[in-house]
């Protein structure tokens, strides 16, 4: 199974897919990354020579922020945020959507299971 950038990448896959395994590496790194090391994108993983596999490694090292990496600096940014107070970081801070989206209903993604209120109904007054 080859390794690319410290991940096993599934080797039944063409490459261009299989590429996409690496965190930080999407559809358009994919094909520019296969398209400087002159590989074409239908080829299967398993199918990749020790060089070629390499080469690929080499571009990603020189050339993209990934994985581990990536997850640091994308941890940091959200600590910068909490740290000057901003709008963000606080919305980080309370575990609510960041980007604007409503609360009301949905969200339910970043504020998890209903917490369900008793005696909210039946007041009258």
């Amino acid at each position: 199974m080859p390794r690319i950038a410290g991940i096993d990448i599934p080797e039944r896959k063409k490459i261009l897919y299989s590429l996409r395994y690496v965190h930080g590496i999407g559809p358009k790194f994919a094909r520019d990354i296969l398209t400087e090391a002159q590989i074409d994108f239908d080829t299967k993983a398993s199918e990749l020579t020790d060089h070629q596999v390499s080469q690929i490694n080499s571009l990603i090292d020189t050339s993209y922020l990934v994985e581990g990496a990536l997850r640091r600096q994308t941890s940091q940014n959200i600590q910068r945020l909490k740290d000057i107070r901003s709008y963000r970081g606080d919305r980080h801070r309370r575990g609510l959507p960041t980007r604007g989206q409503r609360t009301r209903c949905n969200a339910r993604t970043r504020k998890g299971r209903k917490k369900t209120v008793a005696g909210k109904k039946g007041v009258k007054g």
